[in-house]
């Protein structure tokens, strides 16, 4: 153990185009953080149970698979969308050679390898658990287009890409078939705390026929009344996790649900719960206390485990 505390405060003279030094920053703000890396290192990863089968999906109709975390693979009439993509065992500083961060729970559903050409990646701020690099590194086709967030796409090889936008709140950008609108959430951007003019984003996606909710991270807010429409929103994709004792920074899931609600939602995909040890609450609690607040309002949860993939 201390061998891997010293190794991590030296990996700043590494050279790794700074990379390095964001694992010492990391353990100077955060000792707790790195404690807890130490001591996963021996745990095993649990395997996702269910794995879902996008390369059978038809070119019609609103298709979803939680691959876990916040990574959601989308397909809209064709159109093929994944959320903050993170599919390796780590989420924290890429060293290329390695990962230092949070340890997995469970596996993602699927590999990068096993996903289908993707269209666009949406990336809503630049938290390690949300802008995974070497995720996106697997990714990078000259095919694929990526919207994120302002003042964050330094943070990956956007010449790898078809084409990199940043967005800000109240801003679009069409993308094949789909308007994508960024809109306000409450929630922070920075990846080191230091670089707080990262921005932070929730978005809608919009391809005529349906409307879909992408929230991103968010503590509970007002904002999402304004997303309302006389068409309403298909899907919302919706945190529910992390809020003990970061309430601050992350919503009950009774407010994401409220929210999403607010924001004319006819079903909910819960995220941001079950695949990291992020915060106090039991392991399961975000999941049922969703359940148990959409059952009492009548409200259709379409999936709740790691895998599951539905047809809308």
């Amino acid at each position: 153990m201390t061998r891997l505390r010293r190794n991590l405060m030296l990996l700043g003279g590494t050279g790794l185009a700074g990379l390095g030094a964001a694992g010492a920053a990391i353990y100077r703000m955060a000792p707790g953080f790195v404690n807890q890396i130490i001591a996963d290192r021996e745990r095993k990863i649990a395997p996702a149970q269910l794995r879902p089968t996008p390369r059978l999906w038809p070119d019609h109709g609103l298709h979803a698979a939680w691959l876990g975390h916040s990574t959601v693979l989308l397909k809209l009439d064709g159109f093929t969308v994944i959320t903050d993509p993170l599919l390796y065992s780590h989420a924290g500083v890429d060293l290329r050679f390695t990962q230092v961060g949070m340890k997995r729970l469970v596996d993602a559903a699927l590999t990068p390898e096993e996903l289908p050409p993707i269209d666009l990646i949406l990336l809503s701020h630049a938290h390690f658990d949300h802008l995974d690099t070497r995720t996106l590194r697997a990714l990078e086709s000259p095919k694929t287009e990526v919207i994120m967030a302002r003042s964050t796409s330094d943070l990956i090889r956007a010449d790898r890409y078809r084409r990199v936008t940043e967005l800000g709140w109240g801003e679009s950008v069409r993308v094949g078939p789909l308007e994508i609108r960024a809109h306000e959430v409450r929630h922070w951007g920075a990846r080191l705390r230091t670089d707080t003019y990262r921005g932070y984003n929730g978005y809608v996606l919009d391809s005529g026929a349906r409307r879909v909710l992408f929230a991103g991270d968010t503590a509970e807010t007002d904002a999402f009344r304004a997303l309302k429409t006389s068409r309403g929103i298909d899907l919302a994709i919706v945190p529910i996790g992390a809020y003990n004792p970061w309430i601050h920074a992350h919503c009950t899931p009774e407010q994401a649900l409220r929210m999403g609600l607010d924001a004319g939602a006819a079903r909910f995909l819960p995220v941001h719960h079950q695949t990291f040890r992020l915060s106090r609450e039991a392991h399961t609690e975000p999941i049922e206390r969703f359940q148990a607040a959409a059952a009492r309002l009548r409200v259709p949860v379409v999936l709740d485990s790691i895998g599951q993939q539905v047809v809308l």
